[in-house]
């Protein structure tokens, strides 16, 4: 590698002589790396040279992988100006791809003193670049996918097929016991929750809880050192691997919008140290106040070049050397958020569109953040997707039997197409989901009406206050057998509307089974019991699981619930003309008023191909408190029907061969005989 080459890759880059390190900061008047013996002892200093763009870089001759450095910046110091470099505090390379050593909470880590920092700060260890990662993968259409959200550790903890010694890592999660599990369950992007490394907050400590989910990043190319027993980006890549071999992708859920670094009291452990003001926003005119549309504190500046080179090449890093399929971006918005409002031609949400490194991987924004303006659901570029909430609200409202919900149901079966067809996407772009890890499980959805985090140490006063919940008369678990009967029945309504609609769907991990958390919706610093899976409540209603995966199973082999474009009435694609029909109790095209009040419909989507063949099924929903009769066909000759699926224990009786009484709440799918 040439001179100009190591000077344009920030990071330690090895070779046969050395190692070159490069590190940004516009601000720094002096630069030292320290390098650290093997037990984290002081080793070496020296001061790299300033170069072009900002970027300070030396060589260290005999210097290879394994060697653990960090960084001192030397430089203004004046909080109100934002300007925070303190040569006291060891810094982590933004693009350190490993870290070692634990982080303390400790006076050290603040900057508002000349205490050093070095023994309670990770350090970086510099690691081989390592090969793209060019193993022959199944690449999963946007049609097929059905995503898997899972948090690693959570998911590990409690999985009786796992040794304990690698629960809670991602060697863990390569079991194959897990990975069959998975395989079999018919998902096909396992979607992991953040495993760049992370720290838990100060406050979370102080009451003696670990931060679960992740949503505090530390470094956004180092794996979470916790989630190993060994080197993480080693047996993160290895994970991928046994992943991909199984026919699975792997997406990460990435948190770019702020780090563990906080707000204006918050620790010094990289970004702040090295270039505050290029790594996050603060307010006009007031530079020493953080602009905070996180909530946490800190917001990352993604107007700055810099800022935003980090992002992209971390994604690159994953998805080229790990071997990643794709992201979900968690609090999106700010990635497209200028001084003055989001955009979807922000140059950030354009940079990681249109990079031809990221030009396979999936894109998966959760269009929101707690700014001003932050609520963007629809309004993302083209390749994205998007986590839609409003699908989780209106199923849920309309299966514990809110009034005057039958219109936006049927709106969210379709495809959620008042939101995205106006941006020119098709149904993909609509990520469907009926929980996710941010508030209640399924079961608990159905079983508390009132948020129960008292565990967390916030009063309960943390988490969503609205749910649309319902628990059949009792507040949490319960012996009443009809209860438990009511409540399964509509954890299978809720799982089927997900799977026949049209769009993405996205399980989250347990609900297949019945996990709880005990009411807990936001379960982020349950590092225990609540937050990790009961593996224990597969086995006691198997059947329940079972009925998962045939709604699974459904969804792939009828190509008919997976349509990739929007039709309105009739469309002409590939295989030949798709039409639907809204059909009300009588067998007669539903009228517009009569979405208004009644809860009983059927969905046909039929497929006409060129030879004069049709395909064609059914979906027919009954949210009354009673059986419905209803008439299934508006077509002549009239279609014959086999019962593929049906929520309730109750069968889908025929009358008349077009005529059925439908079970009262309850969905089932019908399929063209």
């Amino acid at each position: 590698m040439s001179t100009a080459d190591h000077e344009a890759s920030l990071g330690p880059v090895p070779g046969e002589r050395g190692t070159h390190f490069a590190v940004f900061s516009s601000i720094a008047e002096r630069v030292e790396l320290c390098l650290f013996d093997a037990g984290g002892r002081p080793a070496l200093r020296r001061d790299l040279e300033r170069g072009d763009d900002a970027v300070w870089h030396g060589f260290v001759e005999g210097c290879a992988p394994g060697r653990r450095y960090g960084y001192r910046v030397h430089g203004p110091y004046d909080r109100d100006r934002g300007l925070r470099c303190n040569p006291h505090k060891l810094l982590i390379d933004p693009y350190a791809r490993r870290l070692s050593g634990d982080f303390r909470w400790s006076e050290a880590v603040f900057d508002d003193n000349d205490l050093d920092s070095a023994a309670d700060t990770p350090h970086g260890v510099v690691t081989a670049r390592g090969e793209p990662a060019n193993e022959d993968r199944r690449r999963v259409s946007w049609e097929e996918t059905i995503f898997y959200e899972c948090n690693l550790r959570g998911f590990t903890m409690r999985h009786p097929a796992i040794d304990e010694a690698l629960r809670g890592t991602f060697a863990g999660m390569s079991n194959g016991a897990v990975v069959d599990y998975i395989k079999a369950l018919g998902v096909t992007s396992v979607e992991l929750m953040p495993v760049q490394a992370f720290i838990d907050e100060q406050h979370l400590v102080d009451k003696g809880l670990r931060n679960l989910w992740g949503y505090n990043t530390l470094s956004f190319f180092a794996p979470m050192p916790r989630y190993a027993s060994g080197p993480a980006d080693v047996e993160l890549r290895d994970m991928v691997r046994t992943l991909h071999d199984a026919g699975l992708e792997v997406v990460l859920d990435v948190a770019f919008n702020h780090t563990g670094e906080g707000g204006r009291n918050g620790p010094t452990l990289s970004f702040r140290g090295l270039d505050n003001l290029a790594y996050y926003r603060t307010l006009p005119y007031e530079p020493g106040v953080y602009v905070n549309d996180t909530g946490c504190g800190n917001t990352l500046n993604a107007d700055h070049p810099r800022a935003r080179e980090l992002v992209v090449e971390s994604l690159a890093y994953y998805a080229e050397i790990m071997g990643v399929d794709g992201f979900r971006f968690d609090l999106a918005t700010i990635l497209g958020r200028r001084a003055h409002g989001y955009t979807k031609g922000h140059p950030l949400l354009m940079d990681i569109s249109n990079d031809p490194r990221l030009a396979d991987v999936k894109l998966v924004a959760e269009p929101w953040d707690p700014g001003p303006g932050g609520y963007q659901l629809g309004n993302f570029p083209p390749r994205w997707a998007e986590w839609n909430d409003l699908y989780r609200d209106d199923v849920r409202r309309f299966w514990r039997g809110d009034h005057g919900k039958s219109g936006v149901l049927a709106r969210r079966l379709h495809g959620s197409a008042d939101i995205f067809e106006a941006s020119g996407r098709g149904p993909r772009a609509s990520v469907n989901l009926v929980t996710s890890h941010d508030g209640f499980t399924l079961s608990d959805a159905v079983s508390y009406v009132h948020r129960h985090n008292d565990g967390n140490g916030e009063g309960n006063r943390d988490g969503h206050a609205h749910n649309f919940g319902c628990n059949y008369g009792v507040e949490g678990e319960t012996d009443d057998a009809d209860v438990v009967r009511q409540r399964r029945r509509h954890r299978l309504n809720l799982l089927a509307t997900l799977m026949f609609s049209q769009g993405t769907p996205m399980l989250l991990a347990g609900d297949e089974f019945g996990n709880s958390q005990r009411g807990n919706n936001n379960a982020y610093a349950q590092d225990n019991e609540i937050g990790w899976l009961d593996w224990s409540s597969l086995d006691e209603d198997p059947v329940f699981a079972g009925l998962v995966r045939r709604v699974i199973h459904l969804r792939h082999a009828i190509p008919l619930l997976r349509l990739p474009q929007y039709v309105h009435g009739s469309l002409e694609l590939d295989g030949g003309v798709a039409r639907i029909e809204w059909i009300n109790q009588h067998g007669a095209e539903k009228q517009a008023a009569e979405w208004a009040d009644s809860r009983a419909f059927a969905k046909v989507i039929a497929l006409t191909r060129a030879d004069g063949g049709e395909s064609a099924v059914a979906i027919l929903v009954n949210a009354h408190d009673h059986p419905a009769h209803m008439r299934l066909s508006l077509s002549a000759p009239p279609r014959d029907w086999d019962v593929a699926f049906c929520s309730s224990t109750a069968d889908v009786e025929f009358e008349d061969g077009q005529t059925v009484l439908m079970p009262d709440r309850s969905i089932a799918l019908l399929i063209q005989a």
